[in-house]
């Protein structure tokens, strides 16, 4: 029995070609490399946020103590005297990670808290001052 081109149609859909599926693959590759790549601006904004709010847990931690001792000056703050201070009982004083990996200290011996770059500088690779990315903000 001899089956019609027409009926022969009906016994295999249609299907991808190696070509086309390579096609497929191709892209959808593509598209992954692409994602990977535009994914470090988001970590630098997370890193960003955690200083933000590692600098905002000092700057209460600062604000809270010298309401409770109104004579003393900020430039003889310590560590020890702040931590009892820092929200959410923590137990020791925040640190942040630089864009390079580097941990960095917040400097508590100005108002508001700057994340020191090492050399007594502030850190803060976004050059601005009212983000709220790497400083407390204004």
């Amino acid at each position: 029995m001899k089956c019609s081109p027409l009926s022969r149609r009906w016994l295999w859909p249609p299907a991808f070609t190696l070509l086309e599926m390579t096609i497929v693959i191709m892209v959808l590759l593509a598209l992954i490399g692409i994602g990977l790549f535009s994914g470090n601006p988001i970590n630098t904004w997370r890193l960003g946020r955690d200083a933000g709010e590692s600098l905002r847990c000092a700057y209460t931690a600062q604000k809270l103590y010298l309401s409770d001792n109104p004579l003393v000056e900020v430039t003889s703050l310590t560590n020890h005297l702040l931590i009892p201070y820092l929200p959410n009982k923590a137990t020791s004083m925040p640190t942040v990670t630089s864009l390079t990996g580097a941990t960095l200290s917040i400097k508590i011996t100005v108002f508001p808290p700057v994340v020191d770059n090492g050399s007594g500088g502030a850190y803060d690779p976004s050059q601005s001052s009212t983000d709220s990315l790497w400083d407390v903000g204004e």
